[in-house]
């Protein structure tokens, strides 16, 4: 039976005036453009007002073609809440969200501290470690120790076994992947990640299904002590290549989502159960999506994003709407969250 997440802010509630943050300086730029873009459309289906904010590639923030300044504490452009569909350094990493916390003006998604924890893969994982959570094996790498070091560092990621996966820390939509299936591929495969970070991440391979899960936090009326944020039904990744990289994720056709996954019963209580307590422990807000390898009844957690993708391929989206959340419902859903907060946070500073 597919899990069914039940919200209690079922009656209309007052149109909002929203800014949709989308682009940003990482590589992820076109992604968030496109997410934005699916957001805007949701946003106003709910009825909602968008106002389009779009931050070039050189980090200028315009909104109806032309540069916008910004007074700390003066908000932006008016609006009510700020969706910042920015994926990546520069967006998703506590940067905008420290900007956002000036302007003194409500945003979707987690805050500065869960925002660069959860983007810095090996710091989640060590927090994650710390809590006694099952995971890959990993290792991280800075650039600095490997060019000092090289073999020793190669000597310790031998421990990982092969293959493993080399990927920048900070970066999402599988951007910077490369998969060593031998020794002497997993140097140059380090400095590549390196041209997009100066912190790698090695992860030994992980047997079994690469299953999602997505966690929505609740509003104050609906939210019990036990439960402030609930997991959708579990969705199950189908790929055609050796991993899930960027093209599987964006490619249309490139992946299968199957809702519910097909695992346990056992296995689906536990990745949800993981799911929303990595979402707690991090500190997250509003929404996430969070990766796991499941193989029989072992799960194991890969990572978390904080603002996951939102286009048309995207998965978190497709796994709240088949936990009875349809798109546009999620959408105010998140932006009332955010203006909730938002009200919390003034109300502590009078």
């Amino acid at each position: 039976m597919t899990r069914v997440i039940e919200l209690e802010d079922s009656a209309p509630g007052e149109a909002l005036t929203v800014a949709v943050l989308a682009g940003g300086r990482s590589s992820e730029h076109d992604v968030s453009l496109s997410s934005g873009t699916a957001v805007s459309e949701g946003l106003r289906a709910a009825g909602h007002e968008v106002v389009w904010v779009e931050i070039a590639r050189d980090g200028v923030w315009r909104s109806a073609g032309r540069s916008l300044s910004v007074t700390p504490g003066g908000g932006l452009l008016g609006v009510d809440v700020v969706f910042p569909v920015l994926h990546g350094p520069f967006g998703e990493d506590g940067t905008v969200q420290g900007l956002l916390e000036t302007l003194d003006v409500a945003y979707v998604g987690a805050g500065v501290a869960a925002s660069a924890v959860c983007l810095d893969k090996v710091l989640f994982k060590q927090l994650m470690a710390g809590l006694g959570v099952p995971q890959v094996d990993y290792r991280g790498v800075r650039a600095e120790r490997f060019a000092r070091e090289r073999e020793q560092v190669l000597a310790e990621l031998a421990a990982l076994g092969l293959p493993v996966f080399v990927k920048p820390a900070h970066l999402g939509s599988s951007v910077g992947i490369v998969k060593v299936d031998a020794d002497e591929g997993l140097g140059g495969a380090l400095e590549q990640a390196f041209v997009h970070d100066g912190l790698a991440i090695v992860e030994a391979m992980a047997a079994g299904t690469e299953v999602e899960c997505g966690v929505l936090g609740r509003l104050a009326c609906e939210a019990t002590a036990s439960e402030p944020a609930v997991a959708s039904e579990p969705g199950e990744i189908v790929f055609a290549g050796e991993f899930y990289d960027y093209g599987a994720k964006y490619t249309p056709g490139g992946m299968e989502l199957i809702i519910p996954a097909r695992i346990s019963r056992a296995a689906r209580e536990q990745v949800s159960q993981l799911a929303v307590s990595a979402f707690l422990a991090s500190g997250c807000d509003g929404l996430a999506r969070v990766d796991f390898f499941v193989d029989g009844e072992r799960v194991l957690l890969n990572e978390l994003n904080t603002m996951p993708g939102f286009t048309p391929t995207s998965v978190y989206a497709k796994m709240l709407g088949a936990s009875g959340v349809p798109y546009a419902r999620l959408l105010d859903h998140l932006c009332r969250l955010a203006c909730e907060r938002h009200a919390r946070h003034l109300a502590r500073l009078t």
